[in-house]
């Protein structure tokens, strides 16, 4: 039986205790811990932990613990619950900024934790935006499709202002102060405003903007914070902030943010026009490896700059590839290690979150651990993105209305330049492509040829993927 509280207990004494605990958020399948001290984790007990799926980041400030869906909700709420209560013990003393060197990685984890709690809301509104076009296309329920509308698109009409929150929080600002800032970027009368000859547009420079818009606010109220006495740094350090932050976003950060987000759906479009099935393999084959290094996160932002641009993201349905590659050669190991009980029940278990495009309890559970079935499920990937690359090189585009769901679950998102039912078929198409090939790429090469005979199984090849 499940016992999320021990696990919860067990995961704070085994990353250095509450005390060592600086933030804690989580996605769909991860715990996501900021350490003062990286050095007080004991990974190998708690990779070892039972209920733990994986552990990524360890030796850095930014801890990664793979715990699945479902679960991963429960054991945060704990682990929250248990740093409330302690709280007051380590107010006084608080940690030490670590001095581990950030190097690219660790500064993509950041962006992804800006992104990551934006996701329910982007899959909730993207659902609902999904459900109201296909209502709108039937013509049915003309009453409550108005309503449905204004639901789904509000959050997107605001996402700056989130975003800008989330930055300035994760970057040790005034949240509320960063949230301000980049609510200039939404703001109607942003059209009154001429930046470098021409007028601006509510919305320009998107998510982009509001992020560098924020990190900037950071940056002015740290300066000023430093710098003036108390009872000056309560009236001016936010007024300075906010119109420092806020003309220097009107008046070159929307500029060039527009410019940037305007170069991405370009270079997104000339991509797949241009090299479709080469795009396909590409972005199909490598994203599982994204995953298990928890960077794909960083991706969030492209797709919600293309989602504002065009309505839909061309990237995700492309990237959902992967998982299902790693389902496909899932499949191939259950039946290829039949006396293995344990690993097929691992995988019995693990299938479903797959199916539904949750790709870690397979990754950590299955592929990632006998090594070869991890690459051969890159190859299905790759055969998968190579197939809906080569529909998007012939003109129909596949794209999704939202991000965060994949797999099964992405097909009431999808729609497309020609309309949702040719992306649904590609798409579905796809999906198949990427079943077939993992299985069929795990069967041939994803086990070891050794001294078998017809009732030994298949020895698999359990050297991690990527090591030598």
């Amino acid at each position: 039986m499940r016992n999320d509280t021990a696990t919860a207990s067990a995961v704070l004494a085994l990353t250095g205790g509450p005390a060592n605990i600086r933030q804690v958020t989580h996605c769909l399948t991860r715990l996501r811990l900021t350490l003062a001290d990286p050095a007080a984790v004991d990974e190998g007990a708690l990779r070892a932990l039972p209920g733990v799926l994986g552990v990524i980041g360890a030796g850095t400030p930014s801890l990664q613990v793979v715990l699945g869906p479902g679960v991963v909700d429960t054991v945060t709420a704990e682990v929250e619950r248990r740093l409330a209560v302690g709280a007051e013990r380590s107010a006084e003393a608080p940690a030490p900024e670590p001095r581990t060197k950030r190097a690219a990685p660790a500064a993509l984890r950041r962006v992804a934790d800006i992104f990551v709690p934006l996701i329910p809301a982007l899959i909730g509104c993207g659902i609902l935006a999904g459900v109201n076009g296909l209502l709108t296309n039937a013509g049915w329920l003309p009453g409550l499709t108005p309503a449905l509308a204004a639901i789904a698109s509000g959050f997107m009409a605001l996402i700056a202002v989130f975003v800008g929150y989330q930055t300035a929080k994760e970057f040790g600002g005034t949240p509320i102060l960063g949230g301000a800032v980049a609510a200039v970027i939404v703001h109607p009368g942003v059209a009154k405003v001429t930046a470098f000859g021409v007028h601006l547009s509510p919305g320009q420079g998107g998510v982009l903007g509001a992020l560098a818009a924020a990190l900037l606010a950071t940056r002015i109220e740290k300066w000023c914070r430093g710098r003036l006495p108390g009872a000056l740094d309560v009236l001016f350090t936010p007024t300075v902030t906010v119109l420092v932050a806020g003309l220097a976003t009107l008046y070159g950060l929307m500029y060039a943010a527009g410019a940037v987000a305007t170069a991405i759906g370009t270079g997104a479009n000339w991509l797949l026009t241009t090299t479709g099935p080469f795009a396909g393999l590409v972005l199909g084959g490598l994203f599982l490896p994204l995953v298990m290094l928890g960077l794909h996160q960083a991706l969030i932002p492209i797709h919600t700059t293309l989602i504002e641009q065009q309505g839909y993201t061309v990237l995700l349905p492309l990237l959902a590839m992967a998982g299902a590659g790693q389902v496909g050669g899932a499949l191939a190991v259950y039946v290829r290690m039949r006396h293995d009980t344990a690993l097929r029940t691992t995988i019995r278990s693990a299938l479903p979150a797959g199916l539904l495009g949750v790709g870690e309890p397979l990754i950590y559970g299955v592929s990632l651990p006998l090594g070869r079935p991890f690459v051969t499920a890159c190859v299905g990937g790759a055969a998968g993105g190579g197939f809906v690359g080569f529909f998007a090189l012939l003109g129909e585009k596949v794209g999704a209305t939202a991000i965060g769901p994949s797999g099964w679950a992405l097909f009431p998102l999808l729609t497309g330049n020609q309309g949702p039912a040719p992306a649904i078929a590609i798409y579905a198409g796809g999906l198949l492509t990427a079943y077939a090939t993992g299985f069929a790429a795990t069967l041939a090469f994803g086990f070891r040829r050794g001294t078998t005979s017809g009732t030994t199984p298949p020895v698999p090849d359990r050297t991690p993927a990527g090591s030598t």
